[in-house]
């Protein structure tokens, strides 16, 4: 773990802490859901009706026409807004803001830069405007960071700890020339952050280069869950190696708490990366992607014991992932 020296007084707060509400970028390129569209349509209006229920959802819309389909499957959900804000594709916690608190405990969105997971699929210029106008929505201040990122590339403990993976901040179709010193002075400026553990590896049919929402979540300010899969050959000696580098790098008060991992998902004879780590926290529900048999009911378990205070709700997501992402993916958080 590398220490940094922060000096902006910022602090990025944990998913857990409580939220105004929740962003999500209705899906509807059909390019990304050739088959699950639907089905994946359904699935997050069930995650809207959830989260409105102790939280505001915002949700962006191509046209008052879309916002009219979108209400339809939602129902009269309360707490729900339809915000006319284009996008090219879904997932806003890729191109959405990142809240954090500034020094003065004001919230502040950060707006990175954006380039569809290193330019794999154009085109995104719709996405590249979102996160100024999220922020622009809600009326908090927006600072451009000036280096490529994602939202989902990143994941705190609420206290400075930040993880992330090298393969996507240092990866060349992001940031070319950036290095570890470089990125880890910046996350500190720019997130607060004041210490930095670095995991690496993917899960087989991530497109993102290795997002952490895949591989390791915070579920309290000193403890870590992460996947295992010892019958997985495709992904057993990965998930050790990182398991060996949060035991490695993270104090040692911190505890780590092993997870299951979805048996594989395929669609048109290609693996998914289906993951539990994906899953969302909201004021009084957990959003947990759901893939079928059981290690779902495992999963859950867990997160009933991690949260004994909110709701697990098992969200289908076979479909959903053939978009290569999940309800974390599709989610960001406005923080109170």
């Amino acid at each position: 773990m590398s220490r940094v020296s922060p000096d902006t007084g910022r602090r990025m707060p944990a998913e857990w802490e409580p939220h105004t509400g929740t962003w999500f970028s209705w899906p509807h390129n059909q390019d990304t859901w050739p088959d699950g569209l639907e089905q994946t349509e359904r699935a997050l209006a069930t995650c809207v009706r959830l989260l409105a229920k102790d939280e505001w959802v915002y949700v962006n819309v191509l046209s008052d026409g879309h916002a009219q389909h979108v209400r339809g499957l939602v129902g009269e959900a309360e707490r729900v807004e339809y915000v006319i804000l284009p996008t090219n594709d879904a997932w806003c916690r890729d191109h959405g803001a990142t809240w954090v608190y500034d020094a003065f405990g004001g919230r502040l969105a950060v707006n990175w830069e954006y380039n569809a997971w290193g330019g794999k699929y154009p085109p995104f210029d719709l996405d590249r405007r979102v996160a100024q106008r999220m922020a622009a929505h809600v009326g908090d201040a927006v600072e451009h960071v000036g280096i490529t990122f994602e939202g989902g590339a990143i994941e705190t403990n609420g206290q400075g700890v930040i993880l992330t993976t090298a393969s996507c901040l240092l990866n060349p179709n992001r940031n070319p020339g950036l290095d570890t010193a470089r990125a880890e002075q910046l996350l500190g400026r720019v997130l607060g952050a004041t210490h930095i553990v670095w995991l690496h590896g993917e899960i087989e049919g991530d497109d993102t280069d290795g997002h952490i929402d895949n591989l390791a979540r915070f579920v309290g300010e000193t403890t870590v869950v992460y996947p295992m899969a010892e019958d997985d050959a495709a992904h057993r000696d990965g998930f050790r190696q990182n398991r060996e580098a949060l035991a490695r790098q993270l104090p040692p008060h911190f505890s780590l708490r092993e997870a299951p991992h979805p048996d594989p998902v395929h669609h048109g004879g290609v693996r998914l990366p289906a993951s539990y780590m994906n899953f969302y926290i909201g004021n009084s529900c957990v959003l947990m992607p759901a893939y079928g048999g059981e290690k779902d009911e495992i999963m859950q378990g867990l997160l009933a014991e991690l949260f004994p205070d909110r709701e697990i709700a098992a969200i289908p997501c076979t479909e959903v992932i053939q978009g290569l992402g999940a309800v974390h993916c599709l989610s960001q958080q406005l923080p109170r």
